[in-house]
């Protein structure tokens, strides 16, 4: 029997999360879980800024003689932007900043990126990945027909950030993370875990078209056990420690650097443009403007009445989609008509092939019980 259609009445999460649950209110469990597990040990104030203050003294004194004292990847987005100005222009860090160059990054998004390193004289590392490597990897994900078709481009990024910190020695990085524009996550059959080395290592067994060895490659005991626990590499999410607000970060962007805004989260990205605003929403029915727009909702960033009313609208301007499936279509190096038969493929989920689902449970739950998670997919 098909679940009746209900959206929270505090966020505009709704029952295209299968496993969203409501309250006796009609308020989500994306909503409660805010309320209980995070907005109480999330409060950027005077008390923060002491313990980032003494997390940035640390840097400062592990990266003394050194050359860099600390990482930042910068995609050109808002988050890792304004990351990068406060941590340079207002904290005195000495980050190596790195670009991951996957071959869909707008114009835009590189132009930015070279206004902000420049203005603020630091040196700017890009790492290009191979990419008949990257081109075949995001084909295989696309003819496996699962949501998740971002995989690649996001699984290779974690790779080369810990290649980056080995190479450099460097033992702190920085990430945009946060919970004022992420405090609830996408559910996991929209975005299954991108860490996932059996299931992408499955995939690409059955679709990938030759040999995936230049396909950088990591696992989460890797990159959540090892490295952190057994290599002491930190990872901070710098802006949870700050006020952070989008609108503002965005405005001190623009006057700063002459920062180029753009429409929506992720969007400085051609293909993730593509597969959250189309592939997702019309494939699936998965619209991820509903988490995005929720965690503005909860901290206050805009009302609930605000966010419907740009729901009203598709996630895609159906002016230019044809000229978005031409672009895609050619970078691949295959028609719009085959990347339209992409879509007709019966949907798949990560259900459907290798994966180590269980493991990221157990350790999820490990990690929340020691406190140093809060929040994520159910």
């Amino acid at each position: 029997m098909e679940r009746p259609y209900q959206i929270c009445t505090n966020c505009v999460m709704d029952t295209t999360d299968s496993k969203i649950t409501f309250d006796e209110h009609g308020v989500c469990d994306h909503c409660r879980t805010f309320k209980k597990d995070i907005k109480p040990y999330w409060h950027p104030d005077e008390e923060s800024a002491r313990k980032l203050q003494e997390i940035v003294d640390n840097i400062k004194k592990n990266g003394k003689g050194k050359k860099y004292d600390c990482m930042i990847g910068m995609s050109g987005g808002l988050d890792s932007s304004y990351l990068a100005y406060i941590a340079i222009a207002k904290y005195g860090l000495r980050p190596l900043v790195y670009n991951i160059d996957t071959g869909w990054g707008e114009p835009f998004a590189d132009e930015n990126i070279r206004k902000i390193t420049s203005k603020l004289g630091v040196e700017l590392v890009v790492e290009k990945l191979d990419w008949p490597t990257m081109r075949e990897a995001q084909l295989a994900y696309f003819r496996a027909a699962v949501p998740h078709i971002d995989t690649p481009q996001d699984h290779a990024s974690f790779a080369t950030i810990y290649h980056f910190a080995s190479k450099y020695g460097i033992r702190n990085i920085l990430t945009g993370t946060n919970y004022s524009t992420e405090c609830i996550r996408n559910p996991m059959e929209w975005m299954y875990y991108q860490s996932d080395e059996w299931q992408v290592k499955d995939i690409f067994k059955h679709f990938y078209h030759g040999s995936y060895d230049k396909f950088p490659m990591t696992n989460i005991l890797w990159h959540k056990f090892y490295l952190p626990y057994i290599k002491r590499i930190k990872v901070f999410d710098f802006l949870n420690y700050i006020p952070y607000e989008r609108k503002k970060a965005m405005a001190e962007l623009e006057k700063e650097f002459g920062y180029q805004n753009y429409s929506q989260k992720h969007f400085e990205n051609i293909f993730t443009k593509f597969y959250e605003s189309y592939w997702l929403y019309e494939k699936f029915g998965y619209d991820t403007r509903r988490v995005q727009l929720s965690s503005l909702i909860l901290t206050g960033q805009m009302t609930r009445d605000e966010a419907l009313e740009i729901l009203k609208k598709p996630p895609y301007d159906p002016n230019t989609i044809e000229q978005d499936f031409n672009r895609i279509a050619e970078k691949l190096g295959i028609t719009p008509d085959e990347l339209r038969g992409f879509m007709k493929l019966p949907n798949k989920t990560y259900k459907d092939y290798k994966n180590q689902q269980t493991l990221y449970i157990i350790g999820a739950k490990v990690l929340h019980t020691l406190g140093i998670v809060r929040g994520g997919k159910r």
